[in-house]
């Protein structure tokens, strides 16, 4: 029997894969990522489905409802803000002592099934959360076990 020489990504062939993507130049390949390709943040999102909707919940603390714009066309659901901010102290007219503004924008778009109850999505924002409730259609339901007796 002769000994075989074996790599540590045989045994553990995550490390490998996490070790190419660290020293990897080109990091726009990272899916996990909470970064936009122009290195803005984009919102956080939890999706959790049960047995008779999905909930889309979208973290962005600071915001306003007006902030956002929820918009669904042929089951994709956009999820979009921008906001502006513009601060002035001091200073004449055409002359800054200082003068500071701020642009944020993101868009998050979600491919949603056919079993869901498009007319009847809901939105809400709380607590720097916006939730989305997007019920399911009857037919797309979970229905408990039947027993049928043998006659």
């Amino acid at each position: 029997m002769t000994p075989t020489r074996r790599s540590l990504e045989q045994y553990v062939p995550v490390f490998g894969n996490l070790m190419n993507q660290f020293f990897n130049d080109d990091w726009s390949d990272w899916t996990s990522r909470n970064f936009s390709t122009t290195n803005t943040t984009v919102p956080a999102v939890n999706v959790k489905e049960d047995d008779d909707k999905f909930l889309v919940e979208l973290a962005a603390p600071g915001m306003r409802k007006e902030d956002f714009k929820v918009e669904l066309h042929n089951n994709l659901l956009s999820i979009s803000s921008e906001k502006k901010d513009e601060k002035t102290e001091g200073g004449e007219t055409g002359k800054y002592t200082r003068k500071e503004f701020s642009y944020q924008s993101f868009v998050r778009s979600f491919t949603l099934p056919e079993t869901v109850e498009t007319e009847k999505v809901a939105a809400r924002y709380e607590n720097g959360v916006l939730t989305l409730e997007i019920p399911k259609r009857e037919t797309a339901k979970v229905k408990p076990v039947r027993t049928i007796e043998i006659g």
